[in-house]
């Protein structure tokens, strides 16, 4: 998977509920825009209205209601035909175009490439969304952590993460959720020593200290940090096996016991 070439995109955080972000994605000298997973149409009419802007389309990674509820909303809002995406094999109302496999699909008001990401695990239809080294996850990889286990299995989201991970280093990470404290608390439980997760850790809590996002990461900084993404490392699995006093070098394996842990946590 590789990055599109394209204009310089502007990505802007949306704070949504308690912990969501919607994603709005423009470029320089246009008004339009488009959002990804926009659970809440009240703060992205607002945001539209703030700032002079006009919806364009809507990108959904997941069938979750604080990912998808406010797309009524929003298509009641739009005086003109949206572009909304989603996976097709999930229950999404108002999907105009549901995507069915791995393809590339153009966002028109950007003439914008984007490359879709089949990424089952979380639910068994998530998807994301790669354009321009900017990556839209949804709720598969979060900073320092992924997502539950709602519907797929330990190897599909395994399968998902690892095709993440191999993603361009400097590919940036935008995600759903403030979860990154959270996340960094048990992965320092399951991986103390790691110094560069220390770092960031405390680079995190002054970032929200100051009331700003954790989020864009980056796959560089996931790939060293984060314990779904080392599976495959001596240290992971030494501390997988000793907090469930079983030793198993199947990755696939320590990854379903990591994210028991996790959700035990």
């Amino acid at each position: 998977m590789t990055a599109n070439e394209t204009k310089k995109l502007t990505i802007t955080a949306i704070p949504a509920f308690n912990d969501n972000y919607i994603w709005a994605i423009s470029q320089e000298n246009s008004r339009s825009i488009y959002v990804v997973d926009p659970g809440d149409s009240k703060v992205v009419i607002d945001y539209l209205v703030s700032h002079q802007l006009e919806l364009a389309g809507i990108l959904v990674t997941h069938h979750h209601p604080d990912h998808t509820g406010g797309i009524p909303a929003l298509l009641a809002h739009s005086k003109h035909r949206l572009e909304i995406y989603g996976p097709a094999s999930e229950n999404i109302n108002d999907l105009l175009n549901p995507i069915e496999k791995q393809t590339e699909i153009t966002l028109d008001k950007l003439g914008q490439v984007v490359e879709v990401i089949q990424l089952p695990g979380h639910t068994s239809g998530h998807i994301g969304y790669l354009m321009a080294g900017e990556l839209f996850c949804g709720d598969t990889l979060f900073s320092g952590g992924c997502g539950r286990l709602f519907e797929g299995t330990a190897q599909q989201m395994y399968h998902s993460l690892s095709l993440l991970s191999l993603l361009p280093a400097d590919t940036r990470v935008y995600c759903a959720h403030e979860y990154t404290l959270a996340n960094l608390t048990f992965a320092l439980e399951v991986d103390p020593t790691n110094q560069k997760l220390i770092q960031y850790h405390h680079h995190c809590q002054q970032q929200r200290k100051n009331h700003l996002a954790t989020i864009p990461s980056s796959i560089a900084i996931e790939r060293n940090i984060n314990p779904f993404l080392r599976c495959n490392t001596d240290t992971i699995k030494a501390s997988v096996s000793q907090q469930f006093k079983s030793k198993t070098e199947n990755p696939v394996d320590i990854f379903a016991l990591l994210r028991q842990w996790k959700d035990n946590f």
